[in-house]
């Protein structure tokens, strides 16, 4: 036995590891973001969100990251690939057992009377037995598999992230649409009350005699365009609430605000350069992962044409007599070594070799995708940030200069130098207007919220991560 072990030990440490060892491929990628902000400030490694200055939107945020149910399921995943990776390198050590018996059999004497006279019948027998068993992993197929099964580990660990980032992004960008559909919301019930009150005074005047009956109608048709707006508005706000709170974990219902859109603080964009884009994205991180475990299993499938060395042994006691198992006559023992290897397979090891080379090449490929998608996503991100920031100091100019024109309207009119209908004309542009400014200032805070994901974001540091081993 000790031979054996002597011999395993020397094979082991001159084995080798068949397959290719993993290096990360060249790539060809941009060396900057055609659209970044070079002044901008570096907002890595911080809770991003915490720049909106919302500390409403904060404790949501924090709400669901323990509380969603997809969370739950991608820390559930994560144990499971844990466990997966255990299980992959468990072989790499001896496999010790132990097990027991007990057996009473009655032969029938018909055919040797004679024998079981001399013969006890039935029989009883007794036995006890460590067992042990290991498999030298000379050419590295355990290792590969193990390392396999680390970076597929790893991989479901970016995929949490990826659902971490996915979830925060989606509370932050739901909120602020709340937050919009509020303001218009408040935007429409002030125009409402402001066309109220002309329509009872025009419906008082016409009482008098004092304006036409089609003054009253226009008065009324602008009262009837905002009012209808309400309803619109009131069903988008509770349908994203009950959406924000599926996000958050809980059953649908009213969602608390904190900061009004009008007064939340919009964020630097991160200068971001391709080294931390590739550090941080986590369906980069996890497209790698893959790739490395596909490299892996070219290795497992090869060493497959080499012969398997494994080592076995047992002891215990084994005894007729239940009171004598444990006494030394008992005693057995038994060691053997086995070598077992492929002489013909009929293409099956062949086969799994090509089948594990076609997997690395979709995997490389996927990479490569990933990285080009990533680089696309802020590129897009980038230029709707520049192009929405533009939109919306031209819409906040003309906010502006429809209020002064129906301003200017009304005095007209009171002084009797314009027609209602020039004050109608100039209301029915400043509702729409006011109310297309605050779905740009939405669209605006919500793209600053896609840069942050489509870089990785920067705050998985400041999160507490599922345990590995």
């Amino acid at each position: 036995m000790r031979a054996l072990m002597t011999l395993a030990l020397i094979l082991l440490a001159a084995g080798c590891t068949v397959g290719p060892d993993y290096a990360r491929p060249p790539l060809d990628v941009p060396q900057a973001f055609a659209n970044a902000d070079r002044d901008a400030n570096q907002t890595a490694n911080i809770d991003w969100w915490r720049q909106f200055g919302d500390p409403e939107l904060d404790a949501l945020i924090a709400e669901a990251l323990t509380g969603n149910r997809d969370m739950a399921i991608a820390a559930a995943n994560i144990e499971q690939a844990a466990a997966v990776f255990t299980q992959a390198r468990s072989p790499l050590f001896p496999q010790i057992g132990y097990g027991g018996t007990a057996t009473e059999q009655r032969a029938s004497e018909t055919d040797a009377p004679m024998l079981y006279s001399v013969m006890d019948n039935p029989k009883s027998s007794y036995q006890t037995l460590a067992s042990a068993s290991w498999e030298i992993d000379l050419w590295g197929r355990i290792r590969r598999l193990s390392e396999a099964a680390r970076a597929e580990l790893l991989a479901t660990e970016a995929a949490w992230q990826g659902v971490t980032l996915s979830l925060v992004s989606s509370v932050a960008q739901s909120y602020i649409q709340l937050l919009g559909l509020d303001e218009q919301l408040r935007v429409a019930k002030r125009t409402q009350a402001a066309y109220a009150e002309s329509l009872r005074i025009f419906e008082l005047r016409f009482a008098y005699g004092q304006v036409s009956q089609m003054t009253v109608a226009q008065a009324r048709s602008q009262y009837e365009t905002a009012e209808a707006a309400i309803p619109r508005l009131l069903s988008q706000v509770e349908q994203t609430e009950n959406a924000l709170s599926i996000l958050l974990g809980r059953n649908p219902g009213p969602i608390r605000r904190g900061t009004p859109i009008g007064e939340l603080r919009l964020p630097h964009v991160p200068a971001g350069l391709p080294s931390d884009l590739l550090a941080s994205r986590p369906d980069i991180l996890q497209a790698e992962q893959r790739l490395v475990a596909a490299n892996a299993n070219i290795g497992a499938a090869k060493a497959l044409y080499f012969p398997t060395i494994s080592l076995t042994g047992a002891y215990g006691f084994t005894s007729s007599d239940l009171s004598d198992l444990f006494k030394g006559t008992s005693r057995m023992w038994s060691y053997a070594g086995s070598v077992t290897g492929p002489i013909f397979t009929g293409g099956a090891v062949t086969s799994g070799v090509r089948q594990a080379e076609a997997a690395h090449k979709a995997a490389l490929l996927a990479y490569e995708a990933a990285i080009q998608n990533a680089f696309a996503d802020v590129e897009n991100a980038l230029i709707a940030q520049a192009r929405l920031t533009e939109q919306m100091r031209s819409e906040e100019r003309l906010v502006y200069a429809n209020s002064e024109y129906v301003r200017l309207a009304h005095l007209q009119y009171e002084g009797g130098y314009t027609p209602y209908s020039t004050v109608l004309q100039a209301e029915q542009q400043l509702f729409p207007s006011e109310i297309n400014a605050v779905q740009t200032r939405t669209a605006l805070l919500t793209s600053l919220v896609n840069i942050y994901k489509a870089m990785g974001g920067g705050w998985r540091t400041a999160l507490s991560h599922p345990a590995a081993p």
